[in-house]
């Protein structure tokens, strides 16, 4: 038995959709499962050089021999859902979606609109905090999964209890990977800087309660940083402690050429500040993890984009990591040096791991295939 929880320890795109693909190709993970919901985007860069957004299903997909699972916690937007499934030509058995799932409805997204969410909190207005409000008040006109037989008849050979199956796996020994959503700095609960958080928990604990799994089953909790964090454009979004501009850490990398993110989900460009230790030491202690992962060690010196293993580092980003693991008393066992599955390696091999994507089919759908020029995420 293994079960594997990732979770993001800052404010989110540390690159846990990235380093959930790594590990589910690496660990040949039976079950991926994704929490959250679709106000937030997972990538990663693929062979081709194309950023791979997903905002509902697991970036897990990438192993042909991994079941993909979307819990009772997590809220749904059958739209967005349906595309990313017709994207990525996914074959039913492949799929499962928890009939407890809550869905999104239009009426969700023009509520947030009304309230004025994205003035106020830069809410990607995708109706995920109005549908958990209707989810809590027990709405009438609240509508699970399996509540969808007429409006949406495609969804009923998805469904499934979730709960029930990975509990069933776990005890067959198989492996199971839960992918976190959002950062832990952006925790509903846990966050400093309520109420600019999202709208759910999103530790460790949080996640396994929305997959419906005993704490006591967890094998393997990865925390993963970046080492300049982000948060979403203005103010509004919350602080961001010791900010810096896109243009000063693209001459501090060396990186020939200017580079900036933009969030998955509005293209916004990000904001971007320096690594903060005291915020790292918090999600570390609540989270308590068993591995870390650090991406963006190219921002550090664009030289370690070459770098496929430890001893290719640059001294700074080996200095970095070894502060990182001497003060959190974990291994960083992943560390990134740039946007793709292939800039990803295991700290302790010296042998670089290779990935393909096989036997899936991904169809060419543009609002789902972004350039990465322009929306690195490490």
């Amino acid at each position: 038995m293994s079960l594997w929880v990732v979770v993001g320890g800052q404010y989110g795109s540390e690159g846990k959709g990235k380093v959930s693909a790594f590990i589910t190709k690496q660990e040949n993970m039976d079950i991926c499962v994704r929490c959250g919901g679709p106000n937030s985007g997972h990538s990663f860069v693929d062979e081709r050089g194309r950023t791979i957004v997903l905002r509902q299903l697991p970036t897990g997909f990438v192993n042909p021999c991994t079941r993909l699972l979307i819990p009772a916690g997590a809220l749904i937007d059958p739209l967005v859902l349906k595309q990313e499934i017709d994207f990525l030509s996914l074959p039913v058995s492949r799929i499962g979606i928890d009939k407890k799932c809550f869905v999104i409805t239009e009426s969700d997204r023009q509520e947030e609109q009304r309230l004025g969410l994205r003035e106020r909190l830069s809410s990607t207005l995708c109706g995920v905090g109005a549908a958990h409000a209707r989810r809590v008040l027990r709405c009438e006109n609240a509508l699970l999964a399996r509540d969808m037989k007429q409006e949406h008849p495609w969804l009923m050979k998805y469904l499934t209890d979730v709960s029930d199956e990975l509990n069933t796996s776990l005890d067959k020994d198989k492996k199971v990977l839960i992918e976190g959503t959002q950062g832990f700095g952006l925790s509903l609960y846990h966050s400093d800087h309520y109420p600019k958080t999202t709208s759910r928990d999103t530790s460790a604990a949080g996640f396994i309660s929305e997959v419906g799994v005993s704490p006591r089953l967890v094998t393997e909790i990865v925390v993963v940083f970046r080492t300049f964090p982000i948060r979403v454009a203005g103010n509004q979004a919350g602080p961001l402690e010791d900010e810096i501009t896109w243009e000063q850490l693209s001459r501090e990398s060396g990186y020939p050429y200017l580079f900036e993110e933009r969030t998955t989900v509005t293209n916004r460009v990000r904001r971007v500040g320096r690594f903060n230790w005291d915020m790292a030491a918090q999600a570390i202690r609540i989270n308590r993890p068993t591995r870390l992962a650090l991406n963006g060690v190219d921002y550090l010196d664009c030289h370690n984009g070459l770098a496929r293993h430890r001893a290719g580092l640059s001294n700074n980003a080996l200095a970095f990591l070894d502060r990182l693991e001497m003060e959190s008393c974990v291994n960083t066992s992943y560390v990134g040096v740039g946007p793709g599955l292939s800039d990803l390696f295991v700290s302790n091999s010296t042998a670089p791991v290779a990935f393909e994507i096989a036997n899936t089919k991904i169809s060419a759908r543009a609002n789902l295939i972004c350039p990465s020029a322009n929306s690195r995420k490490n």
